[in-house]
């Protein structure tokens, strides 16, 4: 099997989404991962916080980000095995962050060695 990565891109929300309803979309994307782990297929995954991050541009300078009025964000991504991308499109789709308009799961091969 492959190695595919899912990455998660999400409106930027911030501010918009109450503790309660962020609690009730984790435990729904635990779910979902624990349901591709069940298969032996999950490999990795985690989300990605806000705080403290940094953008680095082509020049190498470094400011604070991603922040502000950007549109889209990426929230976090997972690594799963799958025979082909049509299988990982598969898993894809039961990902919760496609309950929200507008959020996509990005596919991607990853390239092993």
């Amino acid at each position: 099997m492959k190695e595919y990565i899912l990455l998660f891109r999400h409106e930027n929300m911030t501010g918009k989404v109450s503790p309660e309803q962020m609690q009730q979309w984790m435990k729904q994307q635990m779910d979902w991962v624990n349901s591709i782990a069940a298969k032996n297929q999950f490999v990795s995954g985690t989300g990605l916080l806000f705080d403290d991050a940094k953008v680095v541009n082509h020049q190498k300078s470094v400011t604070n980000g991603p922040f502000g009025d950007i549109k889209e964000t990426l929230g976090g991504y997972i690594v799963v095995k799958a025979a082909s991308a049509a299988e990982a499109a598969e898993f894809a789709k039961g990902a919760p962050i496609l309950q929200g308009e507008g959020n996509t799961v990005e596919v991607r091969q990853i390239v092993t060695h």
